[in-house]
């Protein structure tokens, strides 16, 4: 009876069902009312796959380059003698900072410099290397720097190592077999026929003062050390040191390092004629001569071949940098003065890539002149002769400078922060900043640094005493003997970091929400950055970013005086202006008309505001930005414009 019924006739009296055999289904499958819309479906799919292909390679290519880990968060350098002490000698070491990471979490801070760790004679606390692949007892031990660094790395902290590539100790072991002649350390030094009764080879002038030159009674020959005695310049257009200097950099960097600053680069070499150079004063007698400030130094500094050098470190940096996710960083340090040019010069070209930047000390003069309109040369004094496209910083203190709470004075340290930390860029922190940390005064038997033996008012250790963490023995310094190698500042009992955390408007407090608002907001670590007004007491900024509705007015009063500002000729601020910040807490939310924002001395505002005008497109002679980019509000993206 089946078989003499059609197949559509029969079938049409069962619809589909869960189990049906597969001739059943093929039936049902081939028909119209299936077949169409699983057709659809497929196409659907297709094309949609198609089309997020097509965004996500728009969005890739339209999307500005992410900001690497050296740009995102300050830069927080520790002299490791004084930061903490385990061990009860009276002297930081590195199980001490290991005790103290999480303050860089609570500071929201993910890359660390520390000063010199190697082992070391200590003639300059470290910048002596009697060995560069060891770790100096004084600090501990290899086992406990790698320690360090993988809790850093799994703290998500990164670890930027001070690398000192001009000179050695005078017991390293290439001097010592360099003195003896040795034939294949003959030339690792710069070395000048000499006795000890003719004259110098020259009259080239020590860091530390007087000559350059010291006379060895092994070698029968004079030694060049533009620092101390003790620490003898390497003669680097010898291939085989550069060799043993690269050897190092990778020793370094297989071991986990992500960075490091080289010190002293300017050093590196001399004119190999070895004439004497100019004296400033061509009058001053020849034997007047003993300090650097009175030669100009035309064959000691800046030579030929210098950036040839530190572009085949970078190169060799690199290498390593190919891995995703760890970027090797390298910052130099040059004091420079009033040659800027030279110092942008480790920039690199856009074809060289040299180092990711050369450290800014130009803010380091701020107490000089206390002003506003001195505050906007200082920086525009980098902003304007900047190359192109590439990344600023800001230092307002370190290892070798006042610290700028006592140079500038108590009243403007809270200023200070905020244009640190509002600035464009990579700011640095010198350990202590955070809480206002103030110089040590020390009597002529307190002096350890060797600048300060030859002259006391040289003295470095002013700015590097203990760190005050709390307000029991030795600011917490030292917590097991009442041992410490420099004195604590006696203010330790309220100036501490304990103290402050507990207080909502203390410096530290104010440091730790500058540092989230830079890192969470947009235009303020991106954006552009403009000038907008200077005068004797005020210096005032706005940071703001293409497509983003929110931008930010800084207003510091670095000035003699309280101040009312009028921003009314500045047609893209509304009208109405309220402060998000001040380090006057008391103005906290407060509003101002744009033509009376009020300030007292030492004061500094951010102020927060919403439009869509943006001031850089008709102003773009006083605005900046490294790398231009535009904010898509409706989904929330970066894109290239």
């Amino acid at each position: 009876m089946l078989d003499s019924v059609g197949v559509d006739e029969v079938y049409t009296q069962i619809k589909p069902y869960a189990g049906m055999p597969k001739e059943v289904l093929v039936l049902y499958s081939s028909q119209a009312r299936y077949r169409v819309p699983r057709e659809i479906l497929f196409w659907l799919t297709v094309c949609c796959t198609l089309v997020l292909v097509a965004v996500t390679i728009a969005v890739i290519a339209l999307s500005p380059r992410c900001l690497s880990w050296w740009q995102i968060s300050p830069v927080y350098q520790i002299y490791p003698r004084s930061f903490k002490d385990s061990n009860g000698d009276g002297v930081g070491d590195l199980k001490g900072i290991k005790e103290k990471l999480d303050h860089f979490q609570y500071l929201n801070i993910k890359s660390v410099w520390i000063s010199p760790f190697y082992r070391s004679p200590m003639k300059d606390f470290g910048y002596d290397i009697e060995d560069f692949r060891d770790i100096d007892p004084l600090f501990g031990t290899m086992q406990d720097f790698e320690e360090l660094l993988a809790e850093m790395h799994n703290k998500g902290l990164k670890l930027i190592m001070d690398f000192i590539p001009n000179h050695t100790s005078d017991k390293h072991r290439w001097f010592n077999l360099s003195r003896t002649r040795d034939p294949h350390y003959e030339n690792y030094y710069i070395w000048a026929d000499c006795n000890e009764t003719s004259p110098k080879p020259n009259n080239w002038v020590s860091i530390f003062g007087n000559s350059s030159w010291t006379y060895d009674e092994v070698r029968e020959q004079c030694y060049l050390h533009q620092f101390l005695a003790e620490q003898p310049d390497l003669n680097l257009r010898n291939p085989d040191v550069r060799q043993e200097i690269i050897d190092l950099i990778h020793f370094w960097l297989d071991k986990g390092v992500d960075g490091f600053r080289m010190d002293a680069v300017k050093h590196i070499f001399e004119a190999e004629h070895l004439r004497d150079e100019p004296q400033v004063d061509p009058n001053m007698p020849p034997e007047l001569v003993t300090t650097e400030w009175d030669l100009y130094h035309d064959y000691t500094t800046s030579q030929v071949g210098l950036h040839d050098l530190l572009r085949e470190f970078r190169a060799e940096m690199d290498i390593y940098s190919r891995e995703p996710g760890k970027y090797r960083f390298m910052v130099t340090e040059s004091y420079d003065y009033d040659e800027v040019y030279k110092t942008m010069m480790y920039y690199g070209t856009r074809l060289v890539k040299e180092s990711d930047f050369p450290f800014n000390f130009y803010l380091l003069d701020l107490p000089h002149n206390t002003s506003g309109s001195w505050a906007k040369h200082l920086v525009d004094l980098w902003m304007s002769n900047m190359p192109r496209g590439k990344w600023p910083n800001w230092v307002v203190g370190n290892h070798d400078r006042s610290r700028i709470s006592s140079s500038a004075g108590q009243s403007y340290v809270r200023a200070i922060n905020m244009l640190l930390l509002t600035l464009p860029g990579t700011p640095t922190t010198y350990y202590g900043e955070e809480i206002g940390m103030e110089n040590i005064n020390i009597t002529a038997s307190q002096v350890q640094d060797p600048a300060g033996r030859y002259n006391t008012s040289l003295s470095r250790d002013p700015e590097r005493s203990p760190m005050q963490w709390s307000d029991d023995m030795n600011a917490g310094f030292n917590n097991k003997t009442n041992i410490t190698w420099l004195p604590v500042h006696p203010d330790y009992r309220t100036v501490n970091v304990e103290a402050q955390q507990d207080d909502d408007n203390s410096v530290l407090a104010q440091y730790r929400f500058l540092n989230n608002l830079r890192q969470s907001q947009l235009p303020l670590h991106r954006g552009w950055f403009c000038y907008i007004h200077a005068d004797t007491n005020i210096f005032s900024y706005l940071r703001e970013l293409d497509g983003h509705r929110q931008a930010y007015l800084i207003v510091l009063n670095f000035g003699k005086e309280s101040a009312i500002t009028d921003l009314s000729y500045i047609n893209e601020l509304p009208d109405k202006l309220q402060v998000l910040m001040s380090t006057n807490h008391v103005n906290d939310g407060k509003v101002f008309h744009k033509s009376r924002i009020e300030t007292n001395v030492g004061e500094g505002l951010v102020i927060r505001f919403s439009a869509y005008t943006r001031f850089n497109p008709n102003h773009p002679e006083v605005c900046y930005i490294s790398e231009k980019a535009c904010y898509l509000e409706t989904i929330g993206i970066l894109y290239k414009c």
